[in-house]
């Protein structure tokens, strides 16, 4: 028998065998299909959740509201009355005022309020309307005075 000698020349050479890497090419390539069968594909569940949004930048609110006094005694907000004229308590127009404040703030941005009142109007009526101001938590206020002719 006879034993191999490395610089024997080039009779034993077998060189570059592409079989051996055709077979890993194709156990990878399969591994790779295999694994694609098993991946989960997330779906969406729709949910609601509950409470308030809050904004983490300033968000445009309206700008001012208007408070109008009549000579009757009669509290308008915006253009819509709030409680009966013999209420001095004014509990609708507190609720509302709060809420609006509320709103405000997670808007962040600065509740305004002007309050325009009649000149033949009771300055009691004022005073009340002030009073919910301040229950409401509301401090940026204006009193808006019309000049008599």
């Amino acid at each position: 028998m006879r034993r191999f000698d490395p610089n024997a020349g080039s009779e034993g050479s077998v060189g570059f065998q592409i079989a051996p890497m055709i077979d890993v090419v194709f156990v990878i390539m399969l591994f790779f299909m295999v694994m694609a069968g098993a991946v989960r594909v997330e779906k969406e569940l729709p949910s609601q959740l509950p409470g308030n949004a809050e904004t983490s930048g300033q968000t445009d609110f309206v700008d001012e509201q208007v408070i109008t006094i009549a000579e009757n005694g009669e509290v308008q907000l915006n253009e819509e009355p709030m409680d009966t004229p013999a209420s001095t308590d004014l509990p609708t127009l507190k609720a509302t005022l709060t809420r609006l404040r509320i709103a405000s703030d997670q808007a962040k941005s600065p509740t305004l309020v002007t309050v325009a009142s009649e000149p033949a109007a009771k300055y009691g009526r004022t005073v009340d309307v002030l009073n919910a101001l301040a229950v409401a938590g509301i401090s940026n206020v204006t009193v808006a005075v019309s000049d008599e002719d």
